[in-house]
């Protein structure tokens, strides 16, 4: 088959191009931009193309994969349209990719990455095995994708972005937030949690549904880990009768030290690597250890090592596996580490994801002077989420914000950084270009460096280790 992705570069389109590509596919896409991970593609003998202009591009494709990052707008994806050849979405393709495996899908508003390349690399270092689709580049991995036709386990992570998610139907089901997010395309929280609660019930009836505790799939307000009514001898989660009737098996994790059917106890540092002992169904498992983490990875690895122990793997493949993790890059990836400075690149982009990044570099670094970067990722999110960044960014020592990166958007009128800026409780804010950051960041001697952001931050950072690393 001759394949043509719209939007190649994308994260979860790569994937699926890659692994079209291995099965002996003939492959090629356009993008808007080169980036390293289109360089990467074009290494590995995919060709791709930046011009909106079908003239250049193949005309002998079989069928076209599109993102809706993509306009439909776009010359390349009108001229797909007419072509009348298949038009498939990426997460149709994933859906019938992964159809008739033993399917793992991480869905959430955040902590998908990691957790899903977390259990990836579990069962990949493990007697199973598993093919995976990742949304970052595992490091353990050095790609976005892993292979393995032997074994019957396949990884995803489950976007909840225009409904995606919805095209599969797992064998395990990971839910690890429902927070407001990706309101241009649901309208109301109502109708988000809505489809949270569509993609748990995909789950196959003979499955498992792993939800963090406190997350709610039809309350209208979830309890936070640590609220006092939530403390209470039945941890499981008030789910739609339906839901519990259908005979999927719930069960509930967290890293709060409350009980839930897997959860984390004693939660502590040294040495910037963290330990726990983690309770499980069947008794306690002593000092797991996390290497260079944060702490909400301490979730993410609760919920993998439940499911890895689901899957069947023994607490010394647990072990071993959770100690090499070696993470995803832009998640909590640590870029510099001297006696002067540590530097932190992260995806955060939401307000809770922030707070949860800050959190940890807190408890890692609790002494230490805290400088971040942060670039607003979407003129809709900012508007619905000004106050929170504000409140949130007013934790660093010195915040710097950068200008918002537009990615699918038009401009909205009055929305722009400085919506954020106006509204943080501090002085310590700045507003620049990217080029005043590289020479405003040494001016404020910061001590823990971090960069915060979905957009394109992600190009300065190899400019900014340099820097770190000369001064």
């Amino acid at each position: 088959m001759n394949y043509f992705f719209i939007g190649i570069g994308g994260i979860g389109m790569s994937a699926i191009a890659r692994y079209l590509h291995q099965k002996g596919d003939k492959v090629s896409g356009y993008d808007l931009t080169r980036s390293p991970l289109t360089m990467e593609l074009e290494q590995e003998g995919m060709a791709v193309f930046y011009d909106d202009d079908p003239s250049v591009m193949p005309q002998d494709s079989d069928c076209y994969v599109y993102t809706p990052a993509v306009p439909k707008s776009t010359a390349v994806f009108q001229w797909a349209e007419k072509s009348g050849k298949p038009m498939k979405k990426r997460s149709q393709m994933l859906g019938e990719l992964t159809s008739g495996k033993k399917c793992i899908a991480v869905a959430g508003t955040h902590g998908k990455t990691s957790t899903s390349a977390m259990i990836a690399h579990l069962l990949s270092s493990s007697s199973l095995g598993c093919s995976a689709f990742l949304g970052g580049i595992s490091k353990n991995f050095n790609s976005n994708l892993a292979v393995n036709e032997k074994s019957d386990y396949v990884v995803v992570e489950a976007d909840e972005y225009d409904r995606s998610f919805l095209q599969l139907h797992p064998f395990y089901s990971i839910i690890t937030s429902i927070d407001p997010d990706h309101l241009d395309v649901y309208g109301d929280y109502a109708h988000l949690r809505e489809a949270f609660h569509q993609f748990a019930s995909q789950t196959k009836p003979d499955g498992k549904l792993f939800i963090k505790h406190g997350v709610s799939l039809s309350e209208e307000e979830d309890h936070e880990d640590g609220d006092e009514s939530h403390h209470e001898e039945h941890h499981h989660h008030t789910l739609d009768h339906e839901l519990e009737q259908s005979g999927i098996d719930i069960i509930t994790y967290t890293s709060s030290g409350i009980e839930a059917d897997y959860y984390a106890w004693n939660v502590r540092t040294s040495r910037g690597n963290i330990y726990y002992d983690l309770r499980t169904p069947k008794g306690v498992i002593y000092d797991i250890e996390l290497h260079h983490t944060s702490l909400y990875n301490v979730d993410n690895s609760v919920v993998a090592a439940g499911v890895a122990l689901e899957c069947g793997l023994t607490e010394f493949e647990l072990r071993a596996g959770l100690k090499s993790y070696e993470g995803v890059r832009r998640r909590f990836d640590f870029r510099v580490e001297t006696k002067e400075v540590v530097y932190i690149d992260d995806y955060a982009h939401h307000p809770k994801e922030i707070a949860a990044t800050l959190d940890s570099i807190r408890f890692l670094y609790p002494h230490k002077r805290v400088v971040g970067v942060f670039q607003p990722h979407l003129y809709s999110r900012t508007a619905d989420f000004a106050d929170q960044f504000a409140e949130v960014l007013s934790r660093l020592d010195e915040t710097i914000l950068l200008p918002i990166y537009p990615a699918r958007e038009k401009p909205i009128p009055g929305v722009t950084s400085g919506l954020i800026l106006r509204k943080m409780d501090t002085l310590s804010k700045y507003l620049v270009t990217k080029d005043q950051m590289l020479e405003l960041i040494p001016a404020l001697y910061p001590e823990v460096l971090v960069t915060l952001g979905a957009g394109d931050i992600d190009r300065m950072v190899p400019q900014i280790e340099q820097m770190l690393k000369e001064s």
